[in-house]
């Protein structure tokens, strides 16, 4: 509906449409607030936890509670750090010798990313292994071809 006023369009809103904004508005700066606070409230590397698991810090880190301390993994496969559902995953595929790595990964390996020797996580370390010409992953197993 529209009104003419002093030579110009004026639009009038009716009042529960107004009424509906306000509330979307509101819910918006509720959502801007809150997310801004659990952003000040996001752990870091050496801060204390109390907690088990992972969460991505960013899109190439993710943070593991251990021993009552966050522990920064480095994700530096092309799939970096991301959530699918309540799964956190990190893709190694990408670090190398002396990068920390998941409890959860403890005594598994990888090949290098250069495809020359293989890694295994041994005491929240990646630790290279074995040198190779070649080293392939096939059907869960590593192959390091001398």
């Amino acid at each position: 509906m529209t009104r003419l006023g002093a030579g110009r369009i004026v639009a009038l809103i009716p009042a529960w449409v107004l009424d509906g904004m306000r509330f979307f508005i509101r819910l918006a700066f509720i959502g801007v607030v809150g997310a801004l606070l659990v952003g000040c409230g996001t752990p870091k590397a050496g801060d204390t936890c109390n907690t088990t698991g992972f969460f991505c810090f960013d899109p190439e880190t993710a943070l593991e509670c251990r021993s009552g301390a966050w522990v920064s993994l480095p994700c530096k496969g092309s799939g970096g750090c991301s959530r699918d559902a309540d799964l956190i995953r990190c893709d190694m595929s990408g670090n190398a010798a002396g990068d920390n790595c998941a409890t959860s990964a403890e005594s598994k390996g990888l090949c290098s990313h250069d495809g020359k020797s293989t890694l295994e996580c041994r005491d929240g370390k990646l630790v290279k292994t074995n040198s190779c010409t070649s080293c392939q992953i096939v059907a869960e197993a590593i192959s390091c071809t001398p």
